[in-house]
């Protein structure tokens, strides 16, 4: 990079960042209500998202289809992941781009729906030429949702088959929908001190026509916060369940009365961009995005999450320093997006949402 490009980058970038967080107003008797819309996935032209959302008990799917084709990357952490089709994103290895990408509920059966999807767009005739067939690649990653509801219905083939159908350029939807629908946070003392969150999903735009985005679906261990004030969105709340007590809080006081059940959490986000990058750069892009879960969950990547996020590139632009300028941009949308899926979450029985309590 030029001493030019890395003046005309400072400026862009911090065009792009000094947008104020989306406004949180107080709703009725000092709870948080529903945030002003911030961008979300679909502004990377070329992506379409679906929800498949199940109403027989709060589980469902989410598919972001890049149906020309989008050169991805991923990042697994934490201690229980369930992924599937990760391993063709190393970037040593041959697959160059993927068609879709599949998050679901359901622990390891929500696996199942990257079928779906992949049958949906074979239909199509996406996916890479092989004689008459085409064969679409398809990532997933799934969230354990079995504790809310009946765990014996969870997103199968069928429903990454409807979620597809169903994708579209329009604005995502966001809160309690797709793999969001059965997602909860503050698990440290079990679901009876636990909070809804969901699915959430922003935007920054880069001077010069760059985007990115992201679209998170957040059923972590730990709490939300948000990083432009510190406050405690979401989380495990006080032993009374009306206020906020926080997990790294309870933690440091010595509070836990059993061992986190390994698998029962995790963080799954999607990254994309129109600028260019390889596989390399995306790789490094989900690296850089997993920043944005540290700066809004609290704990993360613990031994019992399985936080996952994929990077996508439709390469539509080409910039200097590619993965250094949509890193950093990306680790702020995937913050804003985490503290949009708790403050769009609509509340469960026995499992309040941001809304219903007292903002701290």
């Amino acid at each position: 990079m030029t001493e030019i490009d890395r003046r005309r980058f400072s400026a862009a970038l911090a065009a792009s960042l000094s947008g104020a967080w989306p406004s949180v107003s107080e709703g009725a008797q000092g709870s948080a209500a529903a945030p002003a819309p911030a961008g979300g996935l679909t502004d990377v032209a070329g992506l379409l998202v679906g929800h498949f959302t199940d109403t027989r008990r709060p589980t469902g799917c989410t598919v972001v289809l890049a149906e020309a084709g989008a050169v991805c990357g991923g990042d697994v952490r934490g201690g229980a992941p369930g992924t599937r089709n990760t391993d063709l994103l190393d970037p040593a290895n041959t697959v160059p781009q993927v068609h879709a990408i599949a998050l679901a509920g359901g622990s390891t059966f929500g696996l199942d729906v990257a079928a779906g999807v992949e049958r949906y767009l074979e239909e199509k005739g996406v996916g890479f030429a092989f004689g008459g067939a085409r064969v679409p690649i398809v990532p997933a990653a799934i969230l354990f949702d079995l504790g809310v509801g009946d765990f014996k219905i969870r997103p199968d083939a069928s429903a990454g088959y409807s979620a597809a159908r169903g994708a579209t350029a329009g604005p995502v939807a966001e809160g309690c929908v797709g793999a969001g629908t059965g997602a909860t946070v503050g698990k440290l003392r079990g679901m009876g001190l636990a909070m809804k969150a969901g699915i959430g999903s922003a935007s920054l735009r880069l001077p010069g026509g760059g985007v990115v985005a992201a679209l998170v679906a957040v059923n972590a261990l730990g709490d939300v916060v948000d990083p432009a004030t510190g406050r405690l969105v979401a989380g495990l709340r006080t032993e009374d369940g009306k206020g906020l007590r926080g997990t790294v809080a309870a933690l440091l006081a010595g509070e836990t009365r059993e061992a986190p059940r390994s698998g029962e959490n995790t963080a799954l986000g999607v990254v994309a961009t129109n600028v260019a990058l390889t596989k390399a750069d995306a790789t490094r892009v989900a690296r850089m995005a997993h920043d944005g879960f540290g700066q809004a969950l609290r704990p993360i990547h613990t031994p019992v999450d399985g936080d996952t996020i994929f990077a996508l590139s439709t390469g539509a632009l080409t910039v200097p320093n590619p993965s250094f300028v949509v890193g950093i941009v990306a680790a702020e949308v995937v913050a804003r997006a985490v503290v949009r899926a708790a403050l769009t979450a609509t509340s469960l029985p026995g499992l309040p949402s941001a809304f219903d309590l007292p903002r701290v």
